[in-house]
């Protein structure tokens, strides 16, 4: 490939604005129920939010310790950051113009309205003032700027006011400043009582109307909000630690106070005060956003959380799998057959429910459970205590590296350790992203094993609303491989071959290119040569070239990627047969799967990798082969029906930007969204499975001659 990098590899930072964009777009679309779009914006910002904590700050490293290297597709670190700006700027506008001229018109048309200070009556405003003076007026402090009074650290991603203030009783006009941090444990909308609908009013715009009160004697000529953010980046050195968790509550508190990468300020803010705040801050041009309306509508997912199911996607009841309504007993059932579960259309419930009964079986004599993201209220960590009471071994490896959930994984630890569960942090300088939960139980005199793996987190909140795939099984092969794998992460286990499981860093990428270059020796021979490929992410620059290799060679290849995809289709003599499309929907795609038609006899991997240096070279990860058929029907399937979507697919097109079809030129039949697809498979089975208990409850009836 005599091309020039760029030629064959999207810039990474600017395919995930890319996909950002497409979270955007779900937000401007009119078919979309009021709320849920709402919810877009929100999801929106809180992207941005990460995406500049971590991959903007890692430029900003770069730029400022004098680092030279280019990307893989030939960028500067500093060339990059002034095209994500160049980038971000339109999607920032486009933001708050479907916020002002599409949602508020629209909450509003629903009894839903965003209310400003002087909007409010009399009586309204007198309470709003008592709950400034008595709640809001002890904790606010505001911070002078002079000589003397250096400008103040403000904590990462809260809203604070710079102020203009003016002393009337000097002739001579001398503007002062200040700045005042707006609490970040204060609710950001006050829900307003005795109005008609749903009233809410923002925070600031209260404190901003009796913002005088902390300045007695003084005149305030100017008060504008903004926003900071920082570097959020964790920075261990791991080897040198003696405690790690100790490490990571040191550096979580950190990051409030790390580098500054991105300054927000309202569109209005005068020249003179922004490039005030811009010197002060030591920050460029490159790195200040002006918005129109309310700073961070993250928050905006209050407003999402309102019960108006009306202006919501149309709700259903997640169903039990069928060989687990047909079995009480979790252990009985899996013993028959493994089970995939589809979430979140099969219920998270089942996982919870096997751990559950796993802890107060007499005869489960072990737990061990990989944990990276859990839920506020776990279940399954209540049943891992209880577990734990009950006498059995349980051993829980708690990833605290997992990215802003580092706090709440290092509660969950402490806790476990005081209920007695051996709590383990996996293996220093990698990060443990499996998701793998063993039962080890005794049955006529022997232990058998139990498994659950997926490829999504414990997690019951995200389960949801991520779209991931489960699988349980009593497979001794994997059972082993499980065994084997926990031994590596909590002693000093070096064990590196594993009969049926790819586990990085050791054994991922090098199979996973031999199934490539299998297929391109099928194809050669055979000419039916064809690869699926579900993903979040794909960036690994080998697995990308063998990929063209195979298209090259003439192998079909399809790929689902929800996120960052490095890799350019469509192109004459290096990718013309790679298709890319992502789907950005109602739920977050987050299901890996792996598809090698091998000449008729097809070979699957699911597990928790993306295609990404990362996941195979600096974590744990999991991808495993799926042996039952009829779960390999099911998925095939499952991928099929999402090379069908023709409602929230967008291809990738070889200059970079993606295209939906427009809907106009889809016929109303033949339009699929895949992700209602699968709601509407569960709401017609959970129908006739209502049905069914209600023939037998009659045939009951019958029997005994109460009905006739």
């Amino acid at each position: 490939m005599n091309k020039l990098k760029s030629e064959y590899f999207f810039n990474r930072e600017l395919s995930w604005i890319e996909f950002n964009r497409r979270v955007l777009e779900e937000a401007g679309d009119r078919t979309q129920p009021l709320l849920e779009r709402v919810k877009f914006l929100s999801i929106f910002s809180t992207n941005l939010d990460e995406f500049f904590m971590i991959r903007v700050s890692g430029l900003k490293r770069q730029v400022y310790s004098g680092v030279n290297e280019t990307s893989s597709d030939g960028l500067t670190a500093q060339e990059q950051r002034e095209i994500i700006y160049s980038e971000l700027v339109p999607q920032v506008k486009e933001q708050y113009r479907i916020f002002n001229e599409e949602v508020v018109p629209g909450l509003e048309e629903n009894g839903i309205k965003i209310l400003k200070y002087g909007d409010l009556d009399d009586a309204s405003r007198k309470n709003l003032d008592r709950y400034f003076d008595e709640v809001l007026y002890p904790v606010l402090t505001p911070i002078a700027m002079d000589n003397v009074h250096p400008f103040p650290n403000l904590v990462n991603r809260t809203l604070a006011f710079v102020l203009v203030l003016d002393d009337p009783e000097t002739e001579v006009i001398e503007n002062k400043l200040s700045v005042l941090q707006i609490p970040g444990n204060i609710p950001r909308f006050i829900r307003l009582e005795n109005t008609e609908g749903i009233s809410v009013l923002l925070l600031e715009d209260l404190i901003e109307a009796n913002i005088s009160k902390l300045f007695p004697g003084m005149v305030i000529t100017h008060c504008y909000a903004f926003r900071i953010t920082r570097n959020a980046d964790l920075e261990l050195e791991e080897e040198e630690a003696d405690d790690l968790l100790t490490l990571i509550e040191e550096e979580v508190k950190k990051r409030r106070l790390g580098v500054i990468v991105r300054l927000e300020v309202e569109e209005k803010i005068p020249d003179q005060i922004l490039e005030f705040l811009i010197e002060d801050l030591e920050l460029d041009n490159t790195e200040v956003y002006k918005v129109d309306g309310p700073i961070n509508l993250g928050d905006l997912m209050y407003l999402y959380g309102i019960d108006r199911r009306e202006l919501k996607d149309e709700g259903y009841a997640p169903r039990i799998s069928s060989y687990f309504l047909e079995e009480d007993n979790f252990f009985k059932a899996i013993r028959k057959r493994d089970i995939m579960l589809h979430h979140p259309f099969h219920s998270f419930s089942s996982v919870t429910e096997f751990v559950a009964q796993a802890a107060e079986d007499k005869n489960v004599f072990a737990i061990k459970l990989i944990l990276y993201r859990t839920g506020g209220d776990s279940p399954i960590i209540k049943s891992l205590i209880t577990a734990a009471e009950n006498g059995k071994q349980v051993t829980a490896v708690v990833e605290l590296k997992a990215r802003f959930d580092e706090e709440n994984n290092i509660v969950w630890a402490k806790k476990l350790e005081n209920a007695g569960v051996h709590v383990v942090y996996g293996i220093s300088g990698l990060k443990t992203h499996s998701k793998m939960l063993l039962v080890v139980r005794k049955e006529g005199g022997k232990m058998v094993r139990y498994l659950h793996l997926s490829t999504g987190n414990y997690n019951q909140t995200t389960a949801k609303i991520y779209t991931d795939i489960g699988l349980f099984t009593c497979s001794e092969d994997f059972c082993k491989d499980a065994s084997d794998l926990f031994n590596y992460l909590t002693g000093f286990s070096k064990q590196k071959e594993y009969s049926k499981f790819l586990v990085a860093p050791y054994t991922m990428r090098k199979p996973l290119i031999n199934a490539i270059e299998n297929e391109i020796e099928c194809h050669g021979k055979h000419g039916n040569g064809r690869i699926i490929i579900k993903a979040n992410s794909l960036v690994d620059d080998k697995v990308i070239k063998k990929l063209y290799q195979a298209s090259c060679a003439g192998v079909k290849i399809d790929l689902i990627i929800r996120g960052i995809c490095r890799l350019r289709p469509g192109v004459k003599d290096m990718s013309a047969n790679i298709s890319v499309r992502s789907i950005v929907g109602r739920f977050l795609e987050h299901s890996r799967i792996l598809y090698f038609h091998n000449n008729g006899s097809p070979v699957i991997y699911s597990g928790s990798a993306d295609i990404m240096q990362r996941n195979f070279d600096r974590r744990v990860e999991i991808l495993y082969p799926i042996m039952h058929p009829k779960i390999k029907e099911d998925l095939i399937e499952i991928l099929e029906f999402y090379l069908k979507d023709n409602v929230k697919a967008r291809l990738l097109g070889p200059e970079g930007s993606y295209s939906r079809i427009p809907p106009e030129q889809i016929p109303e039949k033949e339009k699929f969204n895949v992700q209602e697809h699968f709601v509407s498979i569960v709401k017609k089975k959970y129908a006739a499975e209502i049905k069914k208990e209600y023939l037998k409850k009659l045939k009951k009836l019958k029997k005994k001659k109460i009905l006739h």
